[in-house]
C-alpha cells in the first residue's frame, strides 16, 4: 500500500485503465464468444482470455519473455506465485484454467473467470473432485489447453511446493500433451516476494494497489515438454515436479 501513496496519480490512472479493459473484453465477449464462427465455445473462450490478459499486463508496464515450446493443448502444469500468472500463462497461449473456488466469489474477478470457461475446484470436499475430473477430462479432449497449479496454493517463489496430484488423473496413460512451465519475476523498485507474490495471509486491494504502483514488472516463463508417459497420478506429479525444479535450477542465474 505504501507505493500507493508514493504513487497516487500513477496508481489512479491505471485502476481506470484498469476499469476500462475489463468493460472492453466484457463487450468483445459477445463478439467473440457468444455469436462466435466457427471455433467451439471453449476454444473461443480462451482465444477471449488471451487478448484480454494481453491488454491488462499492459497496465502492468509488463515485460514478459517465454523460452522453450509453449504449449497449445493437452495439460500443462506451473508453479504458482501470484495472479499475474493467470494474465501471463494466458496472454501466451489460447487456455482455459483450473482455480481454487474461492476464486468464483471474488468480485469482479471471479465473473471474468466464469466467463473464461476457468474450472473450480474444492479440494476440501473431496466428493467434488471426481465430477471435475471428468469435466477437465472432456475439456482435454477437445483439444484446449487446460493450465493446472498443482500446489494447491501461492508461494514466494523460493521453491516449489510438492505437488497435489487429483487433478493430474486425466492425463494418467492418455496421448495427451503434458508440459510444464515454471514462472519467475523480477522488480527493479520493489521486492518480488512481498510485492509481486501473492501468499500468505495478504490482502488483495492493498497488493494490487501497491503493485500498480510499480515502474513495470518483468516476468520469464520456461516451458519444458513431459516426453514420458506415466500409469500412476503420484508419480506423474512427481515428474512434473521434477521439471519444474530442474528449470528452477537452469534459470537461477538470469534472476
Amino acid at each position: 500500500m505504501n507505493g500507493a501513496l508514493k504513487h497516487p496519480f500513477r496508481v489512479g490512472a491505471r485502476l481506470l485503465w484498469l476499469a476500462g479493459e475489463l468493460i472492453l473484453a466484457t463487450i468483445r465477449y459477445v463478439p467473440c464468444v457468444l455469436v462466435r464462427a466457427g471455433a467451439s465455445e471453449l476454444e473461443a473462450r480462451a482465444v477471449w482470455l488471451q487478448s484480454a490478459c494481453r491488454r491488462v499486463l499492459r497496465i502492468f508496464n509488463a515485460q514478459i519473455n517465454a523460452t522453450g515450446v509453449i504449449p497449445t493443448r493437452g495439460l500443462l502444469a506451473s508453479n504458482h506465485l501470484s495472479y499475474l500468472d493467470v494474465l501471463v500463462l494466458g496472454s501466451l497461449t489460447p487456455s482455459l484454467f483450473v482455480a481454487k473456488s474461492e476464486v468464483k466469489n471474488w468480485p469482479i474477478f471471479g465473473w471474468f473467470a466464469r466467463l473464461a470457461g476457468t474450472l473450480f475446484t474444492d479440494r476440501q470436499r473431496r466428493t467434488q473432485v471426481r465430477p471435475l475430473t471428468r469435466q477437465l477430462r472432456a475439456v482435454l479432449d477437445r483439444g484446449v489447453l487446460v493450465v493446472l497449479f498443482p500446489e494447491g496454493t501461492s508461494s514466494d517463489g523460493q521453491t516449489v511446493l510438492p505437488f497435489k496430484s487429483a487433478l493430474l488423473e486425466p492425463a494418467v496413460g492418455s496421448s495427451l500433451p503434458l508440459s510444464a512451465s515454471l514462472i519467475e519475476y523480477q522488480l527493479e523498485d520493489g521486492v518480488v516476494g512481498e510485492e509481486v507474490c501473492y501468499w500468505k495471509d495478504m490482502t488483495f486491494l492493498p497488493h494490487l494497489l501497491n503493485l500498480l504502483s510499480k515502474n513495470g514488472v518483468k516476468g520469464s516463463v520456461g516451458f519444458s515438454e513431459l516426453r514420458t508417459c506415466v500409469a500412476h497420478r503420484k508419480e506423474l506429479a512427481r515428474q512434473l515436479h521434477s521439471e519444474i525444479m530442474a528449470l528452477k535450477f537452469s534459470s537461477a542465474p538470469c534472476l
